[in-house]
């Protein structure tokens, strides 16, 4: 398993836009500012983020983008399983693989083991973690 920077950038927006708090957008020329990322590359990803209701947006003067909800109410696992196509760490377990050795794998279980642990390690970790307050 890889993190696309797709991913990585949805996760770099989403902590942007905690830190200015719920209440205030965000233009999305100053968020590409701030993270160093193409704007029109950041306008794909907010896009899926708004379509999703992760982030709401508003069009015009005093336009952008913001959190639809509170930085803890958002796991981690919630956007990269968003913008990934997959999490999973070996072929055999992304969604309709439709392994043929499934039933006779030995090492199966292990894969099933892994993938568990990820996604619940991702899960189990919010927006509000990453914040730079919550991590001193």
């Amino acid at each position: 398993m890889m993190i696309s920077t797709r991913g990585r950038y949805a996760l770099r927006v989403m902590l942007d836009l905690a830190m200015e708090g719920t209440d205030a957008y965000v233009p999305l020329d100053v968020i590409a500012r701030r993270e160093d990322i193409s704007e029109k590359y950041l306008e794909s990803i907010v896009v899926s983020l708004s379509r999703a209701g992760l982030v709401k947006a508003l069009r015009g003067k005093g336009g952008g983008y913001r959190l639809s909800r509170r930085p803890a109410e958002y796991a981690i696992g919630e956007i990269l399983n968003l913008t990934e196509k997959s999490l999973a760490p070996v072929s055999c377990l992304e969604p309709g693989a439709g392994c043929p050795r499934a039933d006779s794998c030995p090492t199966l279980p292990l894969w099933q083991g892994l993938d568990k642990v990820i996604e619940d390690y991702l899960m189990a970790h919010t927006l509000a973690d990453l914040l730079p307050e919550k991590r001193k």
